[in-house]
């Protein structure tokens, strides 16, 4: 899908999403070496940013490849994907666990790609300090500064597992996953 948008793209919108793909890249892999639990958010943050800021010369497909990796290291999909199925997930069967995670994950990818789809000076803030919930699971408070408006209270539940740190929900305005609305307009 990307290869047919190359042929269009201008010199601008090519280095807007280089650049894209060089902090994401940057940002996402040094999250499985780091073992503060505000990693994982931060290079979440860190990808989003620079999807919005090459939202409007980049296409859906080129965000979507360039926000994929960094959620799939970012989030655990698979046990927010088991908690949101419930009891029943234990006794599915191996190939429709398959097809509702490959599902899943698109979707999880196709909304933050929707949802930061432009720049106009926002910027995140991960706040000081963490919660803890329980044994190695914390929250995480973000809030997502908007220009226009007040900042959107963003908390991740961030679990430490084997790999390190990865998050397992996040809620915004009491609205748990994923964001319904537009993250930068009228968001949750």
């Amino acid at each position: 899908m990307l290869a047919q948008h190359l042929p269009d793209m201008g010199r601008r919108t090519a280095l807007g999403l280089a650049m894209a793909s060089v902090v994401a890249a940057a940002t996402w892999r040094p999250a499985l070496a780091d073992t503060a639990p505000q990693a994982p958010v931060m290079a979440l943050n860190n990808a989003l940013l620079a999807a919005m800021k090459s939202g409007a010369s980049t296409s859906f497909d080129a965000r979507y490849r360039a926000l994929e990796p960094v959620i799939e290291q970012v989030f655990n999909l698979n046990d927010v994907l088991a908690a949101s199925i419930g009891l029943s997930w234990a006794a599915m069967p191996g190939a429709q666990k398959a097809e509702l995670a490959t599902a899943f994950r698109r979707y999880t990818v196709s909304s933050y790609v929707s949802n930061f789809n432009s720049y106009n000076g926002q910027s995140f803030q991960i706040l000081p300090g963490v919660r803890q919930i329980g044994p190695g699971e914390v929250v995480v408070q973000t809030q997502f500064v908007r220009t226009d408006d007040s900042p959107v209270k963003l908390d991740y539940v961030v679990r430490q597992g084997p790999a390190g740190w990865s998050m397992c929900s996040r809620t915004a305005r009491s609205a748990v996953w994923p964001c319904s609305g537009r993250i930068s307009g009228n968001c949750c």
